[in-house]
């Protein structure tokens, strides 16, 4: 006697959230600063500032840029605050720190703005698998945002997933 295959996971009230299809599309770059100062490592504020003004900021025309100095100067927070000046026309976003911190900042502000009420009461698996560098901390977001409204909250694939949150009765 055979019995019939049944997909219970597609037939479960389970919904998905799959970070990866909020990644927002657009170049990426990094400007890091340590070419712009005395031997890489002291701000000269007469040059730095002539660096600045000689850059050519459409480069990063709808490009989302982190800021960085990939040596171990101290950089003045004016310095940073003068190229995100410079910036603002044209990229889409700037941060300073790394890739990473770029990436956390942009889920940051798509998380915050996130309507989650299709989640109302309803069970979701947040899917741990990408392909897309999403940062770990838009995982915690995500979590946390979600959990607010879901009836439960789980990590990773519908077959193997891990429980995070459970709402009690």
């Amino acid at each position: 006697m055979e019995k019939e295959i049944v997909n219970r996971v597609a037939q479960s009230k389970l919904i998905t959230f799959n970070l990866e299809d909020y990644y927002p599309i657009g170049e990426r770059k990094v400007l890091d600063i340590k070419d712009w100062l005395y031997e890489g490592f002291i701000l000269r504020e007469k040059e730095f500032r002539a660096h600045v003004e000689e850059h050519d900021w459409s480069n990063y025309q709808d490009a989302y840029v982190a800021l960085q100095c990939s040596t171990d100067a101290i950089v003045p927070g004016w310095a940073f605050m003068l190229i995100a000046s410079k910036l603002h026309p044209y990229a889409k976003k700037v941060v300073q720190g790394s890739l990473e911190n770029l990436e956390t900042a942009l889920y940051q502000t798509i998380l915050e703005q996130l309507d989650v009420s299709e989640f109302a009461d309803k069970p979701v698996i947040i899917k741990g698998c990408s392909n897309k560098p999403v940062p770990e901390n838009a995982y915690l977001m995500a979590v946390t945002k979600i959990q607010e409204v879901a009836k439960s909250v789980m990590y990773g694939e519908a077959c193997s997933s891990v429980p995070l949150f459970k709402r009690k009765k």
